[in-house]
């Protein structure tokens, strides 16, 4: 086992050292992500992910441990853990690409049918298209199964009308996984359809919405009589929920992975200390021995993740768990940060030391609490999932749809 891990990660790094360059830990690093409201900018960002994820696909690394049939390397997830290690050292990033294939491939081979794994699997490996998801709605957030966007059958297509909100990335995407109601008289959970649309289909409008960063990151969505063709539900009518349940547990993964190739890590953080040299005051070493702890919590549990994933062996943690440590340990470095600049932690954009990085850090930690489920809606998973606590009786799961409060 060693061996071949010993032979796959030097293949990876040959590879790597043939395509890109190693980090230098500065702002020349492209992959520290956008800290500019520019949009030439965060589009030039995205070009370059783009670029990197048709490299991957032409290289044969696109989706590693995805099988052979549906257009992945049909490898291991320890070798998908491999590369994902020695990638990290590289100024390289497939951006919301990556998060695109974590979204939209499981549910689509999973629950997708044969022409559907066809028609779009391939396209998303080879980064043509970028998807969004429209799961989010103003009245449907931490409760998504009580979302109000209905979609009514009309022949062979279905008219979808409702509203969409926080939709990453929707500006630049050409294709969407939709979740809408299709039965307002069953329970909640299970009058809900999965779809993929057209994002350039007439009756989609995406506003953007500029957030504190300046950046305009999430967009809002209106669905006006969009037409979408029944050969796009994905799952059983009326069943999207499951299908939906299978994006959610691989977001919270996704987003609880996050940590280990943060730009904002804690070896960064410890790396901004000594500069400034703020390494010897007690309250800064405090401060930066809670992030080394929070650093290595989120570690062991991703390596007992790991475990699980490669062996079978143990009990993986709860994806609501990996989220909630990866969120509050991101929280905590930023704002550690920002005292150790002193009072250059109240610039921002160039002014700021490291390129205003770190200020990015603080604005956006707020987005991670609320994306992929709160931090509250978590608590209640792990409450439920692992602890085995009661459920919340919110009195309306068994109650058809059009009968609930809203």
């Amino acid at each position: 086992m060693e061996d071949d891990h010993a032979a796959f990660r030097a293949e990876v790094r040959s590879f790597l050292d043939s395509h890109a360059e190693l980090r230098k830990g500065t702002d020349a690093d492209w992959t520290r992500g956008v800290h500019s409201d520019d949009p030439l900018v965060a589009r030039a960002v995205l070009q370059r992910c783009r670029e990197w994820q048709r490299t991957l696909y032409d290289n044969g690394w696109a989706a590693i441990a995805w099988p052979k049939e549906f257009g992945g390397r049909g490898g291991t997830i320890a070798e998908m853990l491999v590369f994902e290690e020695e990638a990290a050292r590289y100024d390289v990033t497939n951006g919301f690409f990556g998060v695109s294939q974590s979204l939209v491939g499981p549910p689509i081979m999973l629950h997708g049918t044969p022409e559907q794994q066809k028609r779009y699997l391939p396209g998303l490996l080879r980064g043509e298209q970028l998807w969004c998801q429209l799961f989010s709605e103003p009245g449907a957030g931490s409760d998504l199964a009580a979302l109000a966007t209905r979609a009514e059958r009309d022949g062979d297509e279905f008219v979808v009308n409702g509203q969409k909100v926080w939709t990453s990335e929707a500006h630049n995407a050409d294709l969407g996984i939709l979740i809408a109601r299709t039965d307002p008289q069953a329970p909640k959970h299970r009058g809900i359809t999965f779809f993929i649309v057209d994002m350039h289909s007439v009756g989609v409008e995406v506003r953007p919405l500029r957030q504190a960063t300046g950046s305009s990151h999430f967009n809002e969505v209106f669905l006006s009589d969009v037409r979408i063709p029944a050969e796009n539900v994905v799952g059983e009518l009326n069943g999207g929920w499951a299908v939906t349940r299978t994006v959610m547990s691989s977001e919270s993964s996704m987003i609880g992975g996050f940590g280990a190739t943060d730009p904002a890590n804690c070896a960064a953080l410890l790396g901004l200390a000594r500069s400034h040299g703020r390494t010897g005051g007690p309250v800064f070493r405090q401060e930066l021995a809670e992030a080394w702890i929070r650093d290595q919590i989120q570690r062991h549990l991703g390596s007992r993740f790991k475990t699980y994933l490669t062996s079978g062996r143990g009990v993986p943690p709860d994806p609501s768990l990996l989220k909630n440590v990866f969120t509050h340990a991101n929280a905590q470095r930023a704002e550690a940060a920002l005292g150790i600049e002193g009072p250059a932690g109240m610039l921002s954009g160039g002014d700021a030391p490291e390129g205003g990085l770190w200020q990015t850090y603080v604005m956006s930690q707020f987005a991670s609490r609320i994306g992929g489920g709160t931090n509250e809606v978590h608590r209640n998973m792990i409450a439920e999932r692992s602890l085995g606590l009661p459920r919340d009786d919110h009195g309306d799961r068994d109650r058809p749809w059009s009968e609930t409060a809203r």
